[in-house]
């Protein structure tokens, strides 16, 4: 049975598990010396348009918090929304190893408003207050829905007029370019943004995420920060061989392509579901519903689901690269089951 609690509850795709298997043969330089590093470096280069970058390491958290942390002073800050993962679901990770703050403001469906950051420019030159210096958007947001290419630029023309970067947390990067049907150079390269989490856990990868900075004189000091980040991997190559896998022929967008299209199929038809309250602006493989109680009471342990607002029933259901139709199929049936009692 799959499950529709996260991505993060798929397995490994095929072709990136065949390429971990690859790499196991004789020995290779460690600590990202290896040939298969250094190609996957080239990779992501190719894939930005631009001389980037590139520092893997396993995590989202630690991919957020080690990048994020070589920007800042201790004294500077990074504006967010309150929903943003850095500041919800990562155990206090990012102030307990940047000594740094976060500001942040109530989110407007899930994305950051420009007026609500400016809001934080009073606090310029005041040395009674943390120095913001970092914006923090997430693509897709935790709340399932996206930023246009438009508004990350004018979030970025934001941050560099008032002397402050532009962090994206990708985490799901993968299915918003396919639902945006635009390229990841397009959204993240030319927009502006200068630091970006990318994800590839939650997208058919074992383990593995990648710190890439658009800004080589910013991320000069970034391998210091991994290493004390305890994330300079010596078997690095493992990590690497599975982006190499994973970028090869656009597997990394097939991935998300079936993901985002079993969302919408798993949207669609909860929606015609008598006493189901769809979001209806969800275009990627995040879906969010208000159920009965005896539905989650019924179902959560079987398809695992994340009960997202108990007061409300809001129930959060994520599809995967490995979901299949009949997956999706054996939720809605189990729902008009109860339903039919």
């Amino acid at each position: 049975m799959k499950m529709f609690k996260s991505d993060n509850a798929s397995g490994i795709h095929p072709k990136i598990l065949q390429a971990i298997i690859d790499a196991n043969q004789g020995h290779e330089h460690p600590y990202g010396n290896d040939r298969l590093t250094k190609r996957a470096k080239e990779e992501m280069s190719k894939l930005f348009g631009k001389d980037v970058d590139t520092y893997f390491v396993t995590t989202g958290t630690a991919a957020n918090v080690i990048g994020l942390a070589s920007l800042l002073r201790p004294y500077e800050a990074i504006v967010c929304t309150d929903t943003a993962h850095i500041n919800t679901d990562e155990g206090g990770a990012f102030e307990l190893f940047s000594g740094s703050k976060i500001l942040y403001t109530a989110n407007k469906n899930g994305k950051i408003d420009i007026n609500d950051i400016k809001k934080h420019f009073v606090s310029i030159g005041d040395e009674h207050r943390s120095q913001p210096r970092i914006i923090s958007i997430s693509q897709t947001t935790e709340t399932g829905s996206l930023y246009t290419v438009e508004e990350i630029k004018r979030l970025a023309d934001l941050a560099h007029q008032n002397n402050m970067l532009l962090h994206v947390d990708g985490a799901r990067i993968a299915n918003a370019c396919v639902a945006l049907n635009v390229s990841i150079k397009e959204m993240i390269t030319d927009t502006g943004v200068d630091l970006l989490s990318f994800g590839g856990t939650k997208n058919g990868m074992m383990v593995g995420e990648a710190i890439v900075s658009f800004n080589k004189d910013l991320s000069k000091n970034l391998k210091f920060y991994r290493k004390q980040g305890m994330q300079l991997l010596s078997k690095m190559r493992f990590i690497s061989a599975q982006f190499l896998a994973y970028l090869e022929d656009g597997l990394w967008l097939e991935n998300a392509e079936n993901a985002n299209k079993m969302g919408q199929y798993l949207k669609n038809e909860l929606s015609k579901l008598p006493g189901i309250k769809v979001k209806d602006d969800m275009k990627t493989n995040i879906i969010f519903a208000h159920v009965g109680k005896y539905i989650i009471d019924e179902l959560q342990d079987k398809f695992g689901f994340y009960l997202f607002d108990q007061e409300t029933n809001l129930i959060r259901l994520v599809t995967s690269f490995d979901t299949k139709k009949e997956d999706v199929d054996s939720l809605l049936e189990a729902i008009k089951k109860l339903e039919e009692r």
